[in-house]
């Protein structure tokens, strides 16, 4: 036999055993994943809406040579739509749409997020992360004005960072404790940053577009609310998002420490001060200063209009600083690599393409030796 039929005999069986095995999930997954609806995925394959979704509620299976369109169509081997991959829930995801954010951007987002649960799942077999210890203190999901999100960010600062004063670095915080955290490919730049609580393991998901430092900070604490707070709290409530936005601002500013340096007036040259010593955004501090009762309403409104006029809400003034990254899965997808098996076979172990995989957790570039 030439070998020209050992690739059709293998393709054939691959096929074959791809249909046996055909999760109707996973192709939702997929669909997702690549940003297409269901009328737009039939289109690529020739087929009917209706058709797709059947083959995504389990009614109909898809027919072999159907298989092989869909793996075309939504750039992945047919051997992803096999089931038996690891059941990461994200659908109680504490996730923050911008506005003008759609179902299928957020559903993308989301789907990211199951697939690196699906990575971490394949890594964890293979090398050791920390052990993922958040403190839990749970917060009613309907307390408006109560003392729950600031008592918690106090106990989770006293568990965590052990010491007063600013917060060094939050994205590293989180990685100490066992939290997986991902920067979200570029094409989902329109979703805002959200967290996930359940198996494998905790994790954040940054949005890729926000060169902000001063943030991505407060994001980082915000999403380590939902963790402290949130595990069985309805996402996306405007009750639950003001608590964790309140949790945030007393993790990284607490009053204990901070009161007594924030100014009653709107002093631009002592606020950039405080930016650069507690790494949160002047307006953050603005606010801080209102919330505590230290600067009146009419100052606070005042200088936010003023901000606004010098465009300071868009970018606040000073030299930008480089975000905080995460690289704990990325060192561990490389310690892996090191010790015999590639990113390839990596890949095929969590069930994700290779292109996914270095999406989520790309390598890390090399000094030049120039």
């Amino acid at each position: 036999m030439n070998t020209n039929d050992d690739r059709a005999e293998h393709t054939a069986r691959r096929l074959t055993e791809a249909r046996l095995l055909f999760d109707c999930e996973r192709l939702t997954l997929a669909r997702r994943l690549r940003g297409l609806r269901k009328n737009q995925l039939a289109q690529a394959i020739d087929t009917t809406p209706t058709a797709v979704g059947q083959y995504e509620a389990g009614v109909h299976r898809p027919s072999e040579r159907t298989l092989s369109k869909l793996a075309i169509a939504l750039g992945v081997p047919v051997e992803f739509f096999h089931a038996g991959r690891s059941p990461v829930r994200v659908d109680t995801a504490h996730f923050r749409s911008l506005r003008s954010t759609t179902q299928v951007e957020r559903d993308q987002a989301l789907a990211y997020g199951r697939i690196a649960g699906d990575i971490v799942t394949a890594v964890e077999e293979l090398v050791e992360f920390p052990v993922a210890e958040l403190p839990e203190y749970p917060v009613a999901p309907d307390e408006i004005a109560g003392p729950g999100p600031v008592e918690a960010a106090r106990r989770a600062r006293e568990a965590m960072a052990g010491q007063a004063g600013p917060v060094p670095h939050m994205v590293r915080l989180l990685e100490k404790h066992g939290v997986i955290v991902l920067i979200l490919p570029s094409h989902t730049e329109r979703v805002d940053a959200f967290s996930i609580g359940a198996h494998p393991r905790p994790m954040v998901l940054f949005n890729p577009a926000k060169g902000d430092y001063w943030r991505n900070r407060f994001d980082a604490a915000h999403e380590l609310g939902h963790l402290v707070m949130h595990s069985d709290a309805e996402p996306g409530s405007k009750v639950v998002e003001d608590q964790a936005h309140r949790f945030a601002a007393e993790f990284l500013m607490p009053e204990a420490d901070i009161a007594d340096q924030l100014p009653r007036t709107a002093d631009w040259t002592r606020l950039a001060e405080l930016r650069a010593a507690w790494g949160v955004s002047m307006a953050a501090l603005l606010y801080r200063a209102r919330t505590l009762g230290i600067m009146p309403e009419s100052t606070y409104r005042s200088a936010m209009s003023g901000m606004s006029t010098r465009g300071w809400r868009r970018r606040e003034p000073g030299p930008a600083k480089p975000l905080e990254r995460p690289t704990m899965l990325t060192r561990a997808v490389e310690l892996i690599v090191e010790t015999g098996t590639d990113r390839d076979q990596l890949a095929d172990r969590a069930g994700v393409t290779r292109a996914d995989l270095d999406l989520l957790a790309p390598a890390r570039e090399q000094p030049s030796l120039a």
